[in-house]
């Protein structure tokens, strides 16, 4: 098959989650190049609660969720409103299953602020169209920690392997009961599909039939 497919609907959303480190970024960077898909990437628009989080996790971890879910729903707006095939780097729905969840377990949120976060954001899932295709990376925690080694980013030097664990099993958990669209889930430990041609023919194999 070509590089540019021959597109049979005007619309196709596929979207890519995983945890940090995962390879969300650049799958999403190879499909764009090699498919002529639109991306959208994860968004690191200043949340105005970022630096008050980061000073009084406590107090202001529901404020700041917040404000992630909202601009997380304007993007989707985004990208429903955008004709071709569309790929996005992290969901809406990983904001509230994964990263707020974790903050409500840890007990940063409160059980009454959950619920109205919860009650939010199952109002948005029914107003969203959800993917057609959505591709869990996975990987482990030492493999997690070494890539956000490699791509040097301030910011995640210090995360610990507890909170990388934490994030993965909320990831395992999510996906044993999504049900919004098909799935294809990745292995990223080993996989290669930048540079291994191998790697790239099977993953062609695999997501290539939901671009026809």
């Amino acid at each position: 098959m070509s590089a540019k497919i021959k597109r049979k609907k005007s619309k196709r959303f596929i979207a890519v989650a995983g945890n940090m480190g995962a390879g969300k970024t650049e799958l999403v960077h190879f499909l764009s190049r090699r498919y002529g898909l639109v991306p959208f990437y994860e968004p690191h628009a200043d949340n105005p609660y970022l630096a008050d989080f980061y000073s009084d996790m406590k107090r202001w971890a529901f404020h700041s969720q917040l404000a992630f879910l909202a601009h997380k729903l304007r993007l989707h707006r985004r990208l429903e409103e955008t004709d071709g095939i569309v790929v996005q780097d992290r969901t809406i729905y990983e904001d509230a299953e994964v990263f707020a969840r974790n903050l409500h377990r840890q007990r940063l949120i409160s059980k009454r602020d959950w619920q109205t976060y919860e009650a939010l954001y199952a109002a948005a899932c029914k107003s969203l169209s959800p993917p057609d295709l959505m591709i869990y990376l996975r990987a482990s925690v030492r493999t997690i920690r070494r890539r956000i080694v490699m791509r040097g980013r301030p910011e995640e030097q210090a995360v610990p392997a507890a909170y990388v664990r934490r994030l993965n099993k909320l990831y395992e958990d999510w996906f044993e009961r999504y049900d919004l669209s098909e799935v294809i889930t990745l292995d990223t430990d080993r996989l290669d599909y930048l540079t291994n041609l191998v790697d790239r023919i099977d993953l062609f194999r695999r997501i290539e039939q939901y671009l026809e």
